[in-house]
């Protein structure tokens, strides 16, 4: 009897091991199969189970779609709650937060040696980054990891980033840039092919991750902060600074600068 019993126990206890390591519980393994099977053209990089019940969030970098696997159908849109609350886009800043984990801190513009962390996309004709580049002036205790994504319509941005690559200190080069000291163009056109290489592995990194519109802030690892928006980025830093005349909260994206 009790052997009997030890082995009932036991198969239990297997059957639930391989239940949670196949993710059968909440249906994921499934979900894949049907999407794979229905949609083997579209890449992705996960699928889990969405905000409702039957729905599977689709994701690749930080672009999310859902998967309706009982009618094998796609949607492309927002899901909202009643409170006006996008699930959508609240899953998407975690994606790209989870993504910039990934990404070679090597690469960026250092400033600074703090023990606060924060990882900035930015463009150095736009007019909010240099904004909110004079805000971070005023924090103590960070350390900045510089990326730029310069958006098509700012067309000596490019220029400017890559005299700030060919400087002998890249972190004077990037405040000669955010202070608006080359926007007389009187500067030498760094020509160096490594300035370029460096240009496009940040625009790739940028792309890579989801980053549509500059500035753009992770600080701490898990805090997303789009826009200068300069109580966001207190509140996550945990301090009061002060800061600009100006205070906006927008960010420069394509669609601006159509």
């Amino acid at each position: 009897m009790k052997k009997n019993l030890l082995c009932t126990i036991c198969s239990v206890v297997a059957f639930l091991l391989i239940f949670a390591s196949t993710g059968l519980s909440d249906g994921s393994v499934q979900a894949e199969q049907a999407f794979k099977k229905a949609f083997p053209n579209v890449p992705y990089d996960s699928i889990k189970p969405g905000p409702v019940k039957g729905i599977y969030e689709v994701s690749k970098g930080a672009d999310l779609i859902y998967f309706f696997p009982e009618n094998d159908l796609l949607f492309v849109g927002e899901i909202v709650d009643k409170t006006g609350r996008s699930l959508t886009d609240e899953q998407k800043g975690q994606l790209l937060v989870n993504n910039v984990k990934k990404i070679p801190l090597d690469k960026a513009v250092r400033i600074g040696s703090g023990k606060q962390t924060i990882i900035e996309f930015t463009d150095p004709d736009c007019p909010y980054c240099r904004r909110a580049a004079a805000f971070l002036e005023t924090v103590k205790d960070i350390t900045r990891y510089v990326f730029f994504f310069p958006l098509p319509s700012h067309k000596d941005a490019e220029n400017k980033i890559k005299y700030i690559f060919c400087s002998s200190d890249m972190g004077k080069g990037y405040e000669d840039a955010m202070k608006g000291r080359l926007d007389t163009q009187k500067y030498t056109v760094c020509k160096k092919q490594e300035a370029a290489d460096r240009l496009a592995l940040h625009k790739e990194i940028g792309a890579r991750i989801g980053v549509n519109g500059t500035p753009m802030f992770i600080i701490n690892g898990k805090d997303l902060v789009v826009g200068a928006n300069f109580p966001a980025m207190q509140a996550a830093l945990g301090i009061e600074a002060a800061k600009p005349a100006e205070d906006p909260k927008g960010a420069d994206t394509p669609a601006k600068n159509k």
